[in-house]
């Protein structure tokens, strides 16, 4: 189910064995992201539940999902780069079908993330599932 983007990914981690390793690898995928035009830093695009700034701007085009966001954090930054490569590209009304936890959980992620950080990753899913479902 998921798409080829998160499939590179979790190649990618295959070859790191270490934690750290990986942890680095998340925050440069956050850092390669284009960062979000301040004007879409609205309390529209801002997700609640999370200790840190984290906005989230959805785009549906021909019945397609994706989105931009960005953090304040860069581990939350990369979490959005992942959650990207999640969803970006899949069809609006199959978004909900994705079981995120277990996709995350091949990248062993939620094993090694804060429960605050857990939280808020819960809360970005959420939000994405709500958009989708609202526009599917």
């Amino acid at each position: 189910m998921a798409t080829e983007a998160f499939e590179e990914i979790v190649e990618d981690f295959e070859f790191l064995d270490d934690w750290e390793d990986r942890y680095r690898h998340v925050i440069e995928q956050g850092k390669a992201m284009v960062p979000l035009d301040d004007a879409l830093k609205v309390p529209a695009t801002k997700v609640d539940g999370c200790a840190s700034q984290v906005w989230l701007h959805p785009i549906i085009e021909n019945g397609v999902f994706r989105f931009d966001g960005d953090s304040d954090a860069l581990i939350v930054r990369g979490l959005i780069a992942v959650l990207r490569m999640l969803y970006n590209g899949v069809p609006v009304a199959e978004v909900s079908a994705i079981d995120a936890r277990a996709e995350l959980g091949r990248l062993e992620l939620t094993d090694h993330l804060s429960a605050q950080r857990s939280n808020g990753l819960r809360a970005m899913i959420e939000r994405i599932r709500d958009v989708a479902a609202e526009n599917a």
